[in-house]
């Protein structure tokens, strides 16, 4: 393991579903320079494409406004008494 601190933890298992997305030539290759720091810290070799999920996921979390706006509408829901998930 390298000193680095990641804000990408290891991965998870988890079930995926496939979607397509094009990045540029400059952003994939930030990318895989991340998937080889990512690979030195945790000692295990991952795939560029396969920190893509975790860091939308982890991205996500962290936005305020989204947060705040899902709040909103799964209190919303909930008082029409509309289920929710995710």
């Amino acid at each position: 393991m390298s000193g680095a601190k990641l804000r990408l933890g290891p991965l998870p298992k988890d079930e995926p579903v496939k979607l397509t997305v094009t990045l540029s030539a400059g952003l994939k290759a930030t990318l895989d320079r991340y998937a080889a720091l990512h690979a030195q810290t945790y000692g295990e070799r991952v795939d560029a494409a396969a920190l893509v999920p975790h860091m939308l996921e982890a991205f996500m979390a962290r936005d305020r406004g989204f947060r705040s706006a899902r709040r909103q509408a799964t209190e919303s829901a909930k008082m029409h008494g509309i289920s929710m998930k995710n």
